[in-house]
Formats: structure tokens, C-alpha cells, sequence
């Protein structure tokens, strides 16, 4: 089985939630079947919200591409970032590096496929367009919420005080918001909403990025040759 390099803590929950359904998604009978994993678990990576949309922290591009670089060292074949709107910074990342990074964001768009597709995701995500050219580039729509302001409180709830019944209930309402305007489609794009995926609507088609990317890393490790 190939290593997978995990660019982690962002947050640590997210990472440790991506570890679990690692271990559900892989049919094992004893340690040995399990997926080699390296992770760099690393909450000091400087804050994407406070880069992206305050404009007052530092870049966090330099950060990760030190981490991708020490994880190829390492002995990682590809790597994967369990963190959406981290993915701002990909190209930063690749270019540090020999090797694959698994892109949940092209990724959960190419199963999103076209139509409309909503969002469920920081404002930060929605300000760097990382969705929106993942989705156009395949004939998807992307919707955001018309106030995503408290899509950024529910995401600071669960980075303080994990996935509370407030925090639910905010994810919830937004995606009875994208229903409304006629979304079937949405996509958990942050990993913190990962942790309340269920809370989405049951009418709606769910499609959780940490899912797909969790798919990925298990096609990838596996795979023979």
C-alpha cells in the first residue's frame, strides 16, 4: 500500500474526523490492512479566515508548503488536506512538491457534476472562487447563501466548543435556504461541517468533500502498480 501524507490540524477535530472514516472505509482484518498514513498535525498554520477575509494574519502558503515538503521527505506518494478552504493555497503546495495533491475541491465537484450545486462552506471559501472554477469547469452552477455570516459563527462554535446542538441548527437552516432556492444539490465544503453533516436537510442531496476525499486516499493507496 503507497503512504498517504496528511497536511492536518486545521482544524484537529477535522483531521482526527478524516482518521475515523479512514479506518470505517478500509475492510481490515488486522493491522496490516490499514492505510500507511504520515500526519502533520498543525493548528499553528496561520489562520485562513483571518488571511482571506480580515486581511490581518499571515499567509498560510509558505506554512503549508514546508509541510508538504517534510511529509514527501517522509515517504508520502500524495498527499491530502482535509481542510476546504486550505485549498486556496494548492497551487502553492503542489509546486513545493514531486508529488499528487489528492484536491477535495475538484474532486466533490466532479461529483457534484453539473446543474446547481450549493455551498456550504467559510465566506472565506466563497471569496477566493476555489468552488466556483471547480464547479463551472463542470457544467455545475455554484449557489451561495445569500448571508453566510452565520456559516462563520457556526464554524467558530465548533472550533471552540465542537459540534453543539447551536452549531447544528445554523447548518440546518442554511441548507432549508438553499432548498428553498430550488438547490437540491449542496456541498458540506468545510470540513468543521463535516462533523454535523447530518444536520443538513434530509430532502436535500448531500454531498460531504471530506467523503470524497476519503474515497480518494483509499484509491489511491490501494492501487496496484
Amino acid at each position: 500500500m503507497r503512504r498517504i501524507g496528511i497536511l492536518g490540524g486545521m482544524g484537529p477535530e477535522a483531521t482526527i474526523l478524516m482518521q475515523q472514516r479512514l479506518l470505517r472505509a478500509v475492510p481490515a482484518e488486522d493491522d496490516f490492512d490499514h492505510i500507511p498514513l504520515l500526519i502533520d498535525m498543525n493548528p499553528q498554520v496561520p489562520s485562513r479566515i483571518a488571511h482571506l477575509i480580515e486581511g490581518t494574519g499571515g499567509d498560510p502558503a509558505p506554512v503549508l508548503a514546508q509541510m508538504a515538503r517534510r511529509l514527501e521527505t517522509g515517504g508520502a506518494k500524495a498527499l491530502a488536506m482535509p481542510c476546504n478552504t486550505a485549498h486556496s493555497y494548492a497551487a502553492s503546495i503542489t509546486a513545493a512538491v514531486d508529488i499528487p495533491l489528492l484536491n477535495m475541491v475538484t474532486l466533490s465537484a466532479d461529483q457534484a457534476g453539473p446543474g446547481k450545486v450549493g455551498i456550504l462552506a467559510s465566506p472565506a471559501t466563497r471569496i477566493t472562487g476555489v468552488f466556483d472554477k471547480a464547479l463551472t469547469r463542470v457544467g455545475a452552477t455554484p449557489v451561495w447563501l445569500r448571508d453566510d455570516a452565520p456559516l462563520l459563527y457556526a464554524i467558530r462554535i465548533i472550533k471552540a466548543n465542537g459540534a453543539t446542538v447551536e452549531a447544528r441548527n445554523i447548518l440546518r437552516a442554511a441548507s432549508e435556504d438553499l432548498l428553498a432556492q430550488g438547490v437540491d444539490t449542496q456541498l458540506i465544503a468545510c470540513s468543521e461541517f463535516s462533523l454535523i453533516a447530518e444536520a443538513a436537510s434530509a430532502e436535500a442531496r448531500v454531498i460531504d468533500s471530506l467523503d470524497v476525499l476519503v474515497d480518494a486516499v483509499v484509491a489511491f493507496a490501494t492501487e496496484k502498480g
